[in-house]
């Protein structure tokens, strides 16, 4: 019998004057702040010039936003958006996939690899997803502000209780709870977490950039498997999984999995390709 509960409260916006400061919006920005200064670190580090990092910002952000938007309305309510075009444009009104992210990601960075660096894709891949890692992490945390995303009702001590009538709460209306549910927000952030601690001693400790795809692999393996299991414990985002033996997200992640652990066991197999002035991180 459940005796303990955890009633969430939070309000998803930091500031609602004039201007409307979401949670969700703040710690997006910060994640591209931080995920920039952590990238010039890296340039600096390997002498790289720092030129091509304001050209790759700039094409991250954009691929990030449209993917995530896109993917959404494709994969997910096709049959409204196809009917209704001119709402695909309303990113404010809420919406993103991070599937349609990573893909719009891997598109920008073919053409960034292609117009910039006019290196191998993976280059950029290795150090890019240090810090995207981060940012994965510090996006499901807002999806907590925004008492989105959450699980299956559960009897376990942390089990959250969401408010469902969010926008007229938010308006004074008296809340309406859910009944306890697992926080899968929280599950996948700190699976993220871990991810990106990974990768940080992967990066700084082990040099492993010098086998070519391990980090990105090690990366798509840390964000996609645990979502390919924390889905079976989430509510479905759309009436129609209601009905599939694997949701959408799940189905979405499998092809990230694979990927990830050909890339793993490709760079495993090469021979290390040591980096101009890599052997600095051991002074």
């Amino acid at each position: 019998m459940l005796t303990e509960f955890i009633t969430w409260t939070a309000n998803p916006a930091l500031y609602d004057g004039f201007i409307e400061i979401r949670w969700y919006g703040l710690f997006f920005a910060i994640g591209f702040i931080v995920g920039y200064n952590m990238m010039e670190r890296m340039f600096r580090h390997e002498q790289v010039n720092l030129k091509w990092l304001d050209s790759l910002f700039i094409y991250v952000v954009i691929a990030t936003v449209l993917g995530a938007r896109l993917g959404h309305c494709l994969f997910y309510a096709w049959d409204y958006y196809s009917q209704h075009p001119l709402e695909i444009l309303k990113v404010w009104e809420g919406g993103l996939a991070s599937h349609g992210g990573a893909i719009g990601i891997i598109i920008a960075i073919w053409l960034y690899s292609r117009r910039v660096t006019h290196r191998n894709m993976l280059w950029t891949f290795d150090r890019l997803v240090v810090p995207v890692a981060l940012v994965a992490a510090l996006i499901r945390t807002g999806n907590l502000m925004n008492h989105e995303i959450y699980g299956h009702v559960t009897t376990l001590p942390w089990g959250f209780r969401f408010i469902q009538n969010l926008s007229e709460w938010m308006k004074g209306a008296a809340p309406i709870f859910t009944e306890p549910s697992h926080p899968t927000q929280i599950y996948e952030a700190l699976c993220y977490l871990l991810l990106f601690g990974l990768l940080l001693y992967m990066y700084w400790k082990r040099n492993a950039e010098e086998r070519e795809g391990l980090i990105f692999g090690t990366f798509l393996i840390g964000i996609f498997l645990p979502r390919f299991c924390i889905e079976f414990i989430k509510n479905n985002q759309e009436v129609f999984e209601e009905t599939m033996l694997l949701n959408m997200g799940q189905l979405l992640s499998i092809p990230f999995v694979i990927a990830g652990v050909w890339l793993v066991i490709r760079a495993l197999s090469r021979p290390r390709v040591p980096i101009k002035f890599a052997k600095e991180k051991k002074k």
